[in-house]
């Protein structure tokens, strides 16, 4: 514990959900402390309440059959759970800021983000326009925009996924909080733009004093950022302490699970050598072949004036042999989705080849096509948004087998049924729709509704980007039993690294639209040739507190739509 001054303290903090039956508890007598100028990580897997727990700070519960039932929130001294809604508007961004996950949802699409930040500091701080914009242009360059005046009139939009966030943490420190809540602030984001969001965050609070909680569900940011950790699960705190005593001696057993499941951690790169191909492999004709593709899309321009376009895939070429498992990696705006769009025929190609199993999208487009939709399949990184919400997961799946005609109607019962023992979900989920499953039995459907098309190739485009590490450590286990009991070939499209490193036998590294260096996974990790790759695996979060984060050196992410 720091010997500075506490800031925040809560006593048994109770949240109660009105259910039929009664009420049922969601959080359960939380306590703890925060001191002023103090990191404290804030972790657990999906639905152990920590989101729940910052909103509950602020009196934000997300629903009004949620009710604060009991506890303290001294903030100062002052007991602010019984603070009258005036009270806790004029607390709430003043006192303590607010980060949110998705920065795409909280941002308002229709206002530049120049004036969404003027809007906070007008409001806190009482400054006319003038005065509000030039404080707002100044806390634009604080948080890293590379030309804060013209960025100033740029929509969310137009971003990219770190500048968005960057523009969220602008907004929160517009009001000059005293403590600040980042609910899981780069789990969106790739290793380097997470290493410089993190870099920004504690370059914040040594020059404001800014108090933070950092909720997220990987112990390598926590190690390299925080200074304590508690850790929650079922809506209990069930342990908490310095950062190296817990990651060093947890007493849980559930911590030592968390901690178990990290895939930066050395003992994952195993199972990739596991995976290696046989020598015979390599004679066979290669199931995706891409030559000098290019993708561009148009940007700007009109009637009188030149259209300019924007490269996103520039000359790109690869192979992927069948059986194969290969991970592409790279910074947002890389081109990775680009290219696993283009390779599946979901982007027109502006220049070059690809070609699956023999048919190619260039020179017979329909038939490549009905080639690719039935024995490609893509799972997408929102598993929630992927899937109608209207049907259940039985529905959707018997769609696709009507679809696809490879199963006799009668059959089809059955065969949703072993769809579902093979990515292990409860036969009884058929009947069950989208939302009232978790993230990570959602992300299960997604992929029994791949496994629906009998695919020789699955692309997983960041699959486990938005699950926490107990259930993205489950996924890629699945992945890795399919891909070695049905002879799958798998694209992996993802920022993590390390689950990279675990999974895949053979990386792609893309910058720019441009593959700079590509080779087995255990040469490119231990040996990287280019600097851009080296960077990227510096920047991978590990388990070392006193390992520097990489971010700092590295180029800020460019807006989107800029011309080539």
């Amino acid at each position: 514990m720091t010997d500075a001054p506490l800031q925040l303290s809560i006593r048994d903090l109770t949240v109660t959900v009105e259910e039929k039956t009664g009420a049922r508890t969601l959080l359960d007598r939380v306590s703890l402390d925060l001191a002023k100028g103090e990191v404290l990580g804030l972790v657990g897997e999906s639905g152990s309440g920590k989101s729940l727990f910052c909103r509950a700070l602020v009196g934000l519960l997300p629903s009004q059959s949620l009710r604060l039932a009991q506890g303290t929130v001294l903030l100062d001294g002052e007991d602010i759970a019984k603070a009258s809604p005036e009270a806790l508007q004029a607390i709430r961004g003043a006192r303590i800021g607010m980060i949110f996950q998705n920065p795409t949802s909280h941002l308002d699409p229709v206002m530049r983000i120049g004036d969404q930040i003027v809007e906070g500091v007008a409001f806190h701080q009482g400054l006319n326009r003038m005065e509000a914009k030039a404080a707002a242009l100044e806390i634009m360059r604080q948080v890293g925009f590379t030309d804060p005046p013209r960025q100033f009139g740029n929509y969310a939009h137009e971003f990219s996924g770190g500048m968005r966030q960057r523009a969220m943490i602008a907004i929160a420190l517009a009001c000059n909080p005293e403590i600040l809540i980042a609910d899981e602030p780069t789990t969106a984001l790739d290793v380097t733009i997470q290493a410089q969001i993190l870099d920004l965050l504690l370059d914040l609070r040594k020059t404001r004093g800014l108090s933070i909680i950092l909720i997220t569900h990987d112990l390598g940011v926590v190690a390299q950022t925080c200074d304590r950790i508690a850790v929650m699960r079922h809506g209990r705190l069930i342990e908490i302490g310095e950062k190296r005593t817990i990651l060093k001696n947890p007493r849980e057993d559930y911590t030592r699970t968390l901690i178990a499941s990290h895939p930066s951690m050395p003992a994952e790169t195993a199972p990739a050598a596991a995976l290696t191909q046989e020598p015979s492999t390599i004679k066979l004709r290669p199931l995706v072949e891409i030559d000098d593709l290019h993708v561009r899309f148009p940007v700007g321009g009109g009637l009188l004036s030149r259209r300019k376009t924007f490269s996103a895939v520039g000359g790109v070429s690869l192979q992927i042999l069948p059986g194969e498992t290969v991970g592409i990696v790279g910074e947002s705006g890389s081109g990775k989705s680009t290219l696993a769009r283009a390779m599946l025929g979901l982007t027109p190609l502006s220049d070059g080849h690809v070609t699956f199993d023999g048919h190619s999208l260039s020179l017979k487009r329909a038939e490549t096509l009905k080639a690719l939709r039935s024995q490609a399949a893509m799972v997408f990184q929102d598993p929630y948004n992927s899937l109608n919400p209207r049907l259940t997961i039985g529905e959707t799946l018997s769609e696709v087998l009507r679809v696809q005609k490879k199963v006799p109607d009668a059959a089809i019962p059955a065969r949703v049924e072993a769809l579902l023992d093979l990515v292990e979900l409860d036969r009884s989920f058929a009947g069950r729709k989208p939302r009232s499953l978790s993230g990570g039995q959602c992300q299960r459907a997604g992929i029994a509704r791949a496994l629906a098309v009998e695919p020789r190739l699955i692309v997983a485009d960041e699959c486990i980007a938005a699950l926490d590490v107990t259930i993205q450590a489950q996924i890629v286990a699945l992945l890795r039993k399919l891909v070695s009991t049905m002879d799958l070939t798998l694209v992996f499209i993802a920022h993590d690294l390390a689950v990279v490193r675990a999974l895949c036998q053979r990386v792609v590294v893309m910058h720019h639209g441009r593959i700079v260096e590509e080779g087995p996974s255990e040469t490119v990790f231990a040996n990287p040739r280019e600097a851009y790759t080296a960077a990227l695996i510096a920047a991978i979060p590990d388990f070392d507190p006193d390992r520097p984060l990489s971010g700092r050196s590295l180029p800020l992410p460019p807006l989107k739509g800029q011309p080539a």
